[in-house]
Parts: structure tokens; C-alpha cells; sequence
């Protein structure tokens, strides 16, 4: 057994004494497990049992799991390896056998030749649970590291495709009643690779998971006079100026200046700005929107872009004539009724958070307002209502003057002061009133009505951010693979603290009472699935709603790779309870219905939207559309689902003629096709 040292003078304190839980050495080389701390062992004998693997917990006072992996021979194994979910066992013929000696052989013995073999187990396995693996003859005494290397291929960028490719609905077929239109969903495609860094005298900078050029991948639906559909896919990169400089040089130009070293941060700023006239690459990487009949693409650091739906050309940066000075959320909203777009816009310096109002024909900006918060808050939404803006404003900051103090310029603070705003659409600063809520992030809204004196917000909600990530010199791949784990208690993860699934998403419901200023606030949904990337009828758009749709996030994939990957859809049912769960102390948990469409295993979905059936008489009369690939046959497609059949298989599947990579939002727009769309 090991033995316990005295650090300081090297006094060897007595044996550690696991009171008979564990009753053998173990290897020189116990692991401790990625997230958890614990420690995985194994110990090896010449008898049975032969080998025997334990974990024990992460303050060394409890063996936690304990399992004999039925060896068929002693085995001399030196090493155990783990990964953030299993355990890895080298099975060689190197055999420890106590009958040798009898018989004139060698206690431990090396079989040239013998059978080879490395078991994977999850860490609180049994041996059944083993899956094997032969592979050549060896004897490995050590083992540098040991991994699970989820297919993380299909983060990688693309090229263009050069035009509008014909392609075919390869499974089911496009339904009659489906609207002729352009299904468009954007990403970052790096022209230069994945995210990378830069490194100097003043310290490292680094791009963070969202950044990377924007691509828009693009599935027009054409019908003819007869009734028949032609299906033609696109792709392009959003041409900004920062890119088109990039892009003519034929290299990165621009430093990361997001996250790293704050002295690094700061010099990125300025040698950017000395050189480009901006502190950061225009992305345009994150939304499409249509307002006013034109189509853009927008990220928060930046003016949307205008594009062409046909052929997916940039036209150029949305011009405000300087009635507005700053970037804009990347989910502006259309206002019931008026077909308004209410906007906001932060910034890091004051002031830090603007709201405005676009007329309906995008000429004119019709309000604009200070809301004169003390602090910059990267809010990435803005509700609207019939009446009322609604304001997310949570302790996601963003603060110019923090780099200057050694600190991150984008950080969440655990714990910090939250709350939700409301004020009329044309409202002024003093007009907003406040409900102090629950700390949490919630970047992606569902919807937001009223319903009688209440104000009802509904989001995906967590209680950590995604964005920027862990804060300096922790390690990224094991913050986000913690961050994206389960949650597995009711009780889990409250205040953002815990040490795993704190970026796990529930559906949360605000009602904000305008008369009296009380907040009921309550999940939705339970801890079996998170969600984000969240739709609805657009029609309901600031209006009571009975249906809402997510993305699902895998959260063993996404702990897996530390990027959120998204393996099923859910449909909610906001007027139909389904289940409860308790919270302890007498209170429970009442949660909504919700459907889930799954498919293969390996299939991932990107870019879900709810496509409205034309006349249809009920809100969920349409389709879901969304863009998944396949990781075994890397195949990508777009597939079409019934809304009123969401658990069914889709109606159609259609398979685009190249890979599309893993992106974010988004949109479809009914558009009269005809000859405005050249197929090559």
C-alpha cells in the first residue's frame, strides 16, 4: 500500500489504511479523474482476483467504487489510464502467475506474441461493461495521456461552393403546402483555420469558440407552374471590410482581442485600431434577420450586413445615416402589430446600454433611449410585447476599464445582482421598471407577452455564461466539459457554484406583475434534457403562445468536445403540465409537457427554425426545418419536420452536396423564386 510523506522533512508517516475496503497494493500510477478529483486505481494479483479496479473519492476518506474485471491470468499492469467519463486498462501478456513456480517457471513472465488487448470502461463500471479492443502484441509500461476525441470535425470550415447546386429530397418529399422560400442558417467558417492566438511582449490573446467569419448556407424551394419542386443549395462568406482586408492580404491581419492577458487585450486594441481602423474583425457570424423586405446577417460587434437572398452577395453595411452609433443585439425583434424592429445596443463604455425603435420601412429610426445602466452588459436578446420592451440585464459584463486592472475585458460574475426590465416601446430611462429575479444568464428568449396585469418572459436559462468561458489561466477543454455535463439532482446547480452543469439550460417563466411588482419565477422543464436555440411561430411574436421549440443539447458529446453540439429537438407545451418533481422541504416542481424528436445517434441539428403553414388555423400548423449532420457517414442534410407530428420521422430529408458545418441561427423567408435564382 502506499505510504504516506511528510513533505517537509521527508518522515515516512505509516501506510494508508483504507480499513480493509481496499485489500491490495495498487499501480505506481493511479489517475485522478479529469472533473471529479478522484482517484482511479487497480490492483493486480498472481490469484484471483486478478485485477481489480477502484475509485476513491476526491478527500481520500472513501473508496467509492470497487470491481473485479473476471481476468481470465495475473496480469502485470503498471498503468491505468483515464478520460472525463471512462477508464482504460492495458491487458498485455506480461503475466503474474503464483502456479509458475511450482511447475519450474517464472513468477512473472512476458508471452512473445501472446494476445494484447486495452478495455474501456465507464468509471463506475462493471465488468461487463468492459468493451475490448485488441489490438498488437505489446507491453506498455506507461502511458502518456488518454482522451475521448468526440468527432469534433465538423467545426471545421468549408469552402464555397461557387453557386446554387440542384440537389434532391433523398427520403419523403417536400409537402405541397410548403411555402416557396429560402431556408438561410449561419456560422463561423475561419477563413484561416480554427480559433487561434497570438502571442507577444504584452502577453497571449486568443479568439473564444464563437468567433470565426461568417458563412451562410442557404436551401432555396422552387416551385413550378406544375406543382413540382426544385430543391438548390448555396453557401457564401459574408464579405465585411475587415474581412475584404484579410481576404486581400491572403493571411490573419487581425490580433484576438476578447480574451487573454489584459495587457495583451489592450495592445491587441490598439494595434488593431492603428491598422484597421477598428479593435475588432466584423464577424458577422451569429444571425439572419428580414426587415423591410431586405436580408442581413448580424453579430453583436458590428452593423448588420445587407444580403442578397439570391445569391447570397454582401451588399454592404446598414447605413443609419449616424441616427445610431453603435452595433445591435443579434435578435432584434419585430413589435406586434406595428412590424416595428426594436433593437438595443451595448457597449463597454458609456453609454453602456441603448434601446432603439426602426420604423417599420427601415428608413427611419423612430425612438432611441439611454437606459443609463451603471455597468456594460453583454445582453444578447430584447423582448418585445404589444405594449412593452423587455430588458435582460444579468452580471454578464463587459467593462473596457477591466483590462487596465489586470482583469478579462468579458466577465460573468456568480452571484451578481439580475433582474428583468420592462417599459413602454417609446419609453424613457425613468420608465423602465425593474423585477429583481434570480442570478442567472439567459441569452436566448422564447417569447415575452402580457397577460392581464402580468408581463410573462419565457427563457433558456443558466446560471453560468458560455461566453467568454473560464476566466484566466483556467483550462478552457475542462471548464466547458464540466460546464456542459448533467445535472443530477433537482437541486443542482441554483447559483451557478457547482462544480458540473453549470451551463446546463432549463426553460424558465418570468410573470412580472406591472400593478403590484411581485416576480413568480419558475423551471419549466426538469434536469433530463437541456435546451437553448430556442423558436416559435414568429407570428406570436410578443403574443400569448401555446408552443415553443429547442434545440437539445447532448450534454456527454458536448462535455465531451467542450463545444455544445445538439443531438435532439423538443417541442413545449406551455398549457399542458405533464410532470413533478420534488425540491425538498415540502415544495415541488410542477414542469410542461415536452416532445422530443430524435433521430440517429450520430446526428446533430444546427439552425432550427418554425416555418408557419400559409392559412394555417392553429399556431402549430407548420414545420420545423432544420440542418443536421451526420458524424459516421458525414453526410449533411436538411430535414422537415411536421410541428403537429413532432415525434414522428420527417417528411422529408434532403442531402446537401457537401458537408455544412456546425453554425448557429437560422431563418426562413417565403420569397417568390422564379428566375432570380441562377442554378449552376
Amino acid at each position: 500500500m502506499p505510504h504516506e510523506i511528510d513533505r517537509f522533512t521527508l518522515h515516512t508517516l505509516g501506510s494508508w489504511d483504507m480499513k480493509e475496503a481496499w485489500d491490495r497494493p495498487f499501480t505506481s500510477h493511479p489517475k485522478k479523474a479529469p472533473g471529479t478529483g478522484e482517484l482511479v486505481i487497480l490492483g493486480v494479483d498472481g490469484v484471483k482476483p486478478f485485477y481489480v479496479v477502484g475509485v476513491l473519492s476526491a478527500d481520500g476518506k472513501k473508496l467509492a467504487h470497487k470491481v473485479d474485471l473476471n481476468l481470465d491470468s495475473g496480469v502485470l499492469s503498471h498503468e491505468i489510464g483515464v478520460t472525463l467519463k471512462y477508464n482504460v486498462v492495458m491487458d498485455h501478456p506480461l503475466l503474474l502467475d503464483i502456479s509458475r513456480p511450482f511447475k519450474g517457471g517464472a513468477l512473472i513472465h512476458y508471452e512473445t506474441g501472446g494476445h494484447a488487448r486495452i478495455g474501456v470502461m465507464p468509471r463506475y463500471g462493471d465488468a461487463d461493461s468492459v468493451k475490448w479492443f485488441d489490438v498488437a502484441t505489446h507491453c506498455t509500461f506507461h502511458l502518456i495521456n488518454s482522451f475521448e476525441d468526440g468527432d469534433e470535425r465538423n467545426f471545421e470550415p468549408v469552402e464555397e461552393i461557387g453557386g446554387a447546386i440542384e440537389v434532391d429530397c433523398t427520403d419523403g418529399k417536400v409537402p405541397e403546402d410548403f411555402p416557396e422560400g429560402v431556408y438561410i442558417r449561419i456560422g463561423p467558417n475561419p477563413r484561416f483555420g480554427g480559433p487561434k492566438s497570438a502571442v507577444s511582449i504584452f502577453g497571449r490573446t486568443n479568439h473564444i469558440w464563437v468567433e470565426g467569419e461568417g458563412m451562410l448556407h442557404a436551401l432555396y424551394f422552387k416551385k413550378n407552374a406544375t406543382g413540382d419542386w426544385t430543391l438548390a443549395y448555396n453557401n457564401r462568406q459574408v464579405v465585411s471590410e475587415t474581412v475584404k482586408s484579410e481576404k486581400e492580404r491572403n493571411k490573419l491581419a487581425f490580433i484576438p482581442a476578447v480574451d487573454g492577458d489584459a495587457l495583451g487585450i489592450l495592445a491587441a486594441y490598439f494595434f488593431n485600431l492603428l491598422r484597421f481602423g477598428s479593435v475588432n474583425k466584423d464577424l458577422n457570424n451569429t444571425n439572419v434577420f428580414e426587415h423591410s423586405g431586405k436580408l442581413f446577417t448580424i453579430t453583436e460587434n458590428h452593423m448588420p450586413h445587407e444580403i442578397d437572398r439570391f445569391t447570397l452577395h454582401t451588399l454592404g453595411s446598414w447605413d443609419m445615416k449616424e441616427a445610431w452609433d453603435r452595433p445591435f443585439t443579434s435578435h432584434p425583434k419585430k413589435a406586434p402589430g406595428t412590424g416595428e424592429l426594436v433593437i438595443l445596443g451595448v457597449d463597454g463604455v458609456k453609454p453602456f446600454y441603448v434601446v432603439g425603435v426602426l420604423s417599420a420601412d427601415g428608413k427611419k429610426l423612430a425612438h432611441k433611449v439611454d437606459l443609463n445602466l451603471d455597468s456594460g452588459v453583454l445582453s444578447h436578446e430584447i423582448g418585445v410585447t404589444l405594449k412593452y420592451n423587455v430588458i435582460m440585464d444579468h452580471p454578464l459584463l463587459l467593462d473596457i476599464s477591466r483590462p487596465f486592472k489586470g482583469g478579462a475585458l468579458i466577465h460573468y460574475e456568480t452571484g451578481g445582482h439580475t433582474r428583468i426590465g420592462v417599459m413602454p416601446r417609446y419609453g424613457d430611462a425613468d420608465s423602465v421598471k425593474w423585477f429583481d429575479v434570480a442570478t442567472h444568464c439567459t441569452f436566448h428568449l422564447i417569447n415575452s407577452f402580457e397577460d392581464g396585469d402580468e408581463v410573462v418572459v419565457r427563457g433558456c436559462r443558466a446560471f453560468n455564461s458560455v461566453i467568454p468561458g473560464p476566466d484566466l489561466g483556467e483550462d478552457k477543454l475542462e471548464w466547458f466539459s464540466r460546464g456542459f455535463k448533467p445535472l443530477k439532482s433537482i437541486e443542482d446547480n441554483v447559483d451557478g457554484s457547482t462544480e458540473d452543469g453549470f451551463l446546463f439550460c432549463r426553460v424558465c417563466e418570468w410573470r412580472l406583475n406591472m400593478v403590484t411588482g411581485e416576480v413568480k419565477e419558475k423551471n419549466l422543464t426538469g434536469i433530463d434534457f437541456s435546451m437553448d436555440m430556442p423558436a416559435i411561430n414568429g407570428n406570436f411574436t410578443g403574443l400569448k403562445h401555446k408552443y415553443g421549440y429547442t434545440q437539445v443539447v447532448d450534454s456527454m458529446a458536448s462535455s465531451s468536445c467542450g463545444l455544445p453540439k445538439y443531438g435532439s429537438l423538443g417541442k413545449l407545451y406551455f398549457e399542458e403540465g405533464c410532470s413533478e418533481q420534488s425540491m425538498g422541504e415540502g415544495q415541488n416542481e410542477q414542469f410542461i409537457k415536452v416532445e422530443y424528436h430524435r433521430s440517429a445517434v450520430s446526428n446533430f441539428y444546427t439552425g432550427m427554425f418554425f416555418v408557419p403553414k400559409q392559412g394555417g388555423p392553429e399556431e402549430d400548423d407548420g414545420w420545423i426545418v432544420s440542418f443536421v449532420h451526420n458524424e459516421e457517414t458525414h453526410v449533411s442534410q436538411v430535414h422537415i419536420l411536421d410541428a403537429k407530428n413532432f415525434e414522428g420521422e420527417p417528411i422529408a430529408k434532403i442531402t446537401m452536396p457537401q458537408r455544412v458545418p456546425y453554425g448557429f441561427h437560422g431563418t426562413f423567408v417565403p420569397t417568390p423564386i422564379g428566375h432570380q435564382l441562377n442554378i449552376v
